[in-house]
């Protein structure tokens, strides 16, 4: 049964996430990119400046830095670690390559969600939340006879953070990462779960865990999930990348061969695997679905939280917001990439998901491997934790333009969520991958649409703002 199961979803998957969609979305990014003059290169000095300095006089419910941490809670996680280590082993090192390409692209991307969600952003006179997101700058952007697109938007934005980067692969990377470092044998006690199977009692004892502590952060709303990701994901972000870069620097000697592996799959990926692993097409394939996971750039998730902002600038909070993309791929992913390269883990066979980069860590970092393996687990936790609050904060928030802001219904899908978030541990990995996929490439098509409808509005607002801070630069 789950093997038919598995087969209608790599299907389903490989329909949605077929060429005209990768094209959609790099061809958007590529327009922007152009049309602004490469603005992610030449603003990023000014954008990572902006993204720990708050704007005074800033209407909104959080900092900018927090509206930050709020999207990258969501896009910090399990696409970090298990989703490099994922398409790497699908489509070989050059999917690596793609990811990087579809991250820089999407910085622009990025840009323009984050400027069109303040633009377009207003405040529900029920609740006082500031609201925004695509589903607002499609339907005041692009007009009330669009608000099917939008609404269209909001549904498949439920269904992610429900179904698929939200809870179940995140759960499943959290409590894979824990099982292999506490019970890699399997000789712990087992526990029968009705309808489902038997699974390790760390298994069961770290989903209920997980539940639990989700469940009491989710009740203090947007505020108390911001509060928790300004400390958990700086903290988390550099303990990562200062462990990634040991485990390059104790490996120096390897990079150069490491670096030519990488292009050279990217473009010929037979050559590299010898005939073992993927096409051209997987390749690409492989590295951008997973870079848009992992970053979320086209999908419309990250604006979702960039309209909670403190800011009066939609364009200063859309160079906040295009740092997101840059710190959780071009560095985090890619570190994650180079220590996979640098062990030789993605040609061990049998290993799958979280595996992979465990073992880069427990053979490439100076450390014991019980050390080099704790180290993980935690940095995989604690993203993947953060990543089920960010997202539970979008669906909501998606749900809430559906329903009109009736409590009941944010408070049903609460329940649901904690409940997809403890049932997450028992589905497998690949069905697990697989469902996030469809419904990202699903949310990022109306999004996308709206992106090319409004880049117009995106150019405009961008040369105003920058024409505008050098007329009062040479004023001063």
């Amino acid at each position: 049964m789950w093997s038919a199961f598995n087969d209608f979803l790599s299907a389903v998957d490989g329909f949605v996430w077929g060429i005209p969609l990768m094209v959609l979305i790099l061809a958007g990014g590529l327009l922007l990119t152009i049309r602004m003059g490469v603005l992610q290169t030449r603003k990023l000095p000014l954008a990572l400046k902006w993204m720990v300095r708050n704007e005074d006089g800033g209407k909104g419910e959080v900092s900018s830095f927090a509206a930050l941490c709020t999207a990258l809670s969501a896009t910090i996680g399990t696409g970090n670690i298990v989703g490099v280590a994922t398409a790497i082993a699908l489509g070989g090192p050059g999917a690596l390559f793609w990811m990087l390409v579809a991250a820089f692209v999407g910085m622009a991307t990025k840009y323009a969600e984050g400027l069109l969600a303040v633009k377009y952003r207003t405040v529900d006179p029920k609740t006082g939340h500031t609201l925004g997101g695509p589903f607002y700058y499609i339907e005041r952007g692009m007009g009330k006879n669009w608000k099917w697109l939008a609404k269209l938007f909001a549904f498949f934005g439920v269904c992610v953070g429900l179904f698929g980067i939200g809870t179940f692969s995140q759960v499943n990377g959290i409590t894979s990462a824990v099982k292999g470092f506490f019970d890699p044998n399997g000789d712990a006690l087992k526990v029968e779960i009705p309808f489902i199977g038997t699974y390790s009692i760390v298994v069961v004892i770290s989903s209920i865990v997980l539940a639990a502590v989700v469940a009491v952060v989710l009740i203090g709303g947007i505020k108390r999930i911001a509060r928790v990701s300004e400390i958990i994901v700086p903290f988390m972000a550099i303990a990562y990348f200062v462990s990634v870069l040991i485990l390059v620097l104790c490996n120096l000697d390897k990079l150069p061969d490491a670096i030519v592996t990488i292009i050279e799959g990217a473009f010929n990926p037979m050559a590299v695997t010898g005939g073992a692993v993927g096409s051209l097409f997987v390749a690409m394939q492989s590295g951008i679905a997973r870079g848009i996971f992992s970053n979320e750039a086209g999908l419309g998730s990250a604006p979702i939280a960039a309209a909670a902002a403190k800011t009066k600038e939609p364009v200063r909070q859309g160079l906040v917001s295009m740092t997101g993309t840059f710190i959780d791929t071009i560095v985090i992913c890619s570190m994650t990439g180079l220590a996979i390269m640098l062990t030789g883990a993605w040609k061990v066979e049998g290993l799958e998901g979280v595996q992979i980069t465990t073992y880069a860590f427990q053979n490439g970092l100076p450390f014991a491997p019980q050390v080099s393996s704790f180290i993980l687990m935690i940095c995989l936790v604690f993203f993947a934790f953060t990543t089920i609050l960010g997202w539970d904060y979008y669906s909501e928030r998606c749900l809430e333009y559906l329903t009109g802001g009736k409590k009941v219904a944010i408070k049903i899908f609460r329940v649901c969520y904690i409940i997809a978030v403890f049932i997450g541990p028992y589905m497998t990995v690949s069905a697990v991958w697989t469902i996030a996929d469809i419904f990202n490439g699903l949310m990022a098509i109306p999004n996308m649409i709206a992106i090319f409808a409004l880049n117009g509005v995106v150019v405009f607002e961008t040369r105003k703002f920058f024409k505008s801070r050098k007329t009062i630069h040479n004023m001063g």
